[in-house]
Order: C-alpha cells, then structure tokens, then sequence
C-alpha cells in the first residue's frame, strides 16, 4: 500500500514563504511522477506542479510559475513545494500525488495515489 503524508502547511503572511514536504512510502517512488494540487474553497481541484522521476523535468501552472518550486529526492522518498511571493489567493488544502503516467501531468484523473493534504492559509 502506498501512502503519501504531506507537512510544512500553516499560516503565513502575503508575500512570505512555505515549504511542504510530502513523504511516500513504498520501494517504488523513483518510478513515480510526483505532483502537487490544490484546492481552494468553493473551487475545483487544480493543477499546481508536477516532476518526472529523475526530476529533470518540472511543470507548473501558470498561476505559480516563478514563485513556487518542485524538487525531489529520490533517497528520501520525499518531493518537496517550495513556495514563495505567497498571495492571498494561494489559500487552499495542498496535496501530494503520484502517478505511473509520465504524460498528462496537470490532469488529476491520471493520478494513481494521493496524500490527506496540507492546509496553507496566507493572510493579507
């Protein structure tokens, strides 16, 4: 069984920093694509960032394409969201997910695994 435990979230102010880990078990997370969602409320589920395995290959939405950063350590089991510039609209529950699929990282559907999520509040 594959779980994914994510931590790092809390309260921070606009324009300040967060970093969220997420942890997976298991033997196989180097075979993983990781990705990061979110979701705020009254809003749907939405595409944040994702890595390949080797984590040579990052993808962001555009929403937070400049500010936040995936990383991975392949040895720690463990893919990272560095998160910086926070703005008021970056408030949302954060999750972790990992996918076999190497194509369609933005889509939720092609995730395999997903952690209980992080809760990031940034205040104006």
């Amino acid at each position: 069984q594959v779980q994914l435990v994510e931590s790092g979230g809390g309260l921070v102010q606009a324009g300040g920093s967060l970093r969220l880990s997420c942890v997976v078990s298991g033997r196989t997370f180097s075979s993983y694509t990781m990705g990061w969602f979110r979701q705020a409320p009254g809003k749907e589920r939405e595409f944040v960032a994702a890595i390949s395995w080797s984590g040579g290959t990052t993808y962001y939405a555009d929403s937070v394409k400049g500010r936040f950063t995936i990383s991975r350590d392949n040895a720690k089991n463990t893919v990272y969201l560095q998160m910086n510039s926070l703005k008021p609209d970056d408030t949302a529950v954060y999750y972790c997910a990992a996918t076999y699929n190497s194509v369609s990282v933005a889509r939720s559907s092609y995730y395999n695994f997903w952690g209980q999520g992080t809760q990031d509040t940034v205040s104006s």
